[in-house]
């Protein structure tokens, strides 16, 4: 079984966490791709969805699949029932380096609305320890070499990614070489350093269930 036919067995798995009559968040990048692809069988069961970029809201208005802005939903309801993502890496703890796409703030802040975050993923991004995955950080642009600079003190090479801007208008620096032992001190350490929006440790808002592509099917891990 190849990698894209893993990640297309768990992003239809993922739809079973789909509640009919509820507003839904939607991730972004290639798995969450295929499972908007997979959505479309149940878009008029749904309220509503949430992107979590604008490439991903462009995606689902092109399949017929209502967006909701994230107020505007909360203003409907309580909360967004599920919050389905991919992730480029994680760890048995269920925590998630995200980020890979530039769309991490709006994912985190995506997954903090939701009741549950369902991560799908194929069996390649399993790692004993974050940081295998170069650990993004997005940073207003007047705080780039003092962000780089705690990246360093931190054992991490900072590259800053060239030519990229996010939704939010800020910059992404991506750090090479790190070993994440701790994820959610990390994920808080990085976080406090002013100019920081976020970073892409998912610990605080780590995921509820992995759903694995692997050659035998989909596993489960909670």
């Amino acid at each position: 079984m190849t990698q894209d036919e893993m990640k297309q067995k768990v992003a239809e798995a993922a739809l079973k966490y789909v509640k009919a009559g509820t507003v839904i968040g939607v991730g972004t990048g290639s798995t969450a791709n295929m499972f908007i692809d997979a959505l479309v069988s149940m878009k008029d069961s749904i309220r509503g969805t949430v992107a979590s970029s604008k490439a991903t809201a462009e995606r689902l208005a092109g399949h017929g699949i209502p967006v909701l802005d994230l107020n505007e939903a909360l203003s409907q309801v309580d909360s967004l029932s599920v919050y389905i993502d991919g992730a480029d890496e994680f760890d048995g703890g269920r925590n998630l380096t995200k980020g890979g796409g530039g769309a991490l703030t709006r994912e985190k802040i995506t997954a903090a609305a939701s009741d549950q975050f369902i991560c799908i993923v194929d069996e390649t991004k399993k790692v004993e320890y974050l940081g295998v995955f170069p650990l993004p950080i997005e940073v207003i642009p007047m705080a780039r070499e003092l962000v780089a600079g705690v990246a360093k003190k931190l054992g991490g090479r900072p590259v800053l990614r060239e030519g990229f801007t996010t939704d939010n208008g800020n910059i992404i620096i991506d750090v090479h070489g790190l070993k994440i032992a701790n994820p959610r001190g990390m994920e808080d350490e990085l976080n406090s350093v002013p100019g920081v929006v976020t970073n892409g440790i998912f610990s605080h808002q780590g995921a509820d269930v992995v759903l694995v592509g692997t050659p035998s099917g989909v596993q489960l891990i909670d």
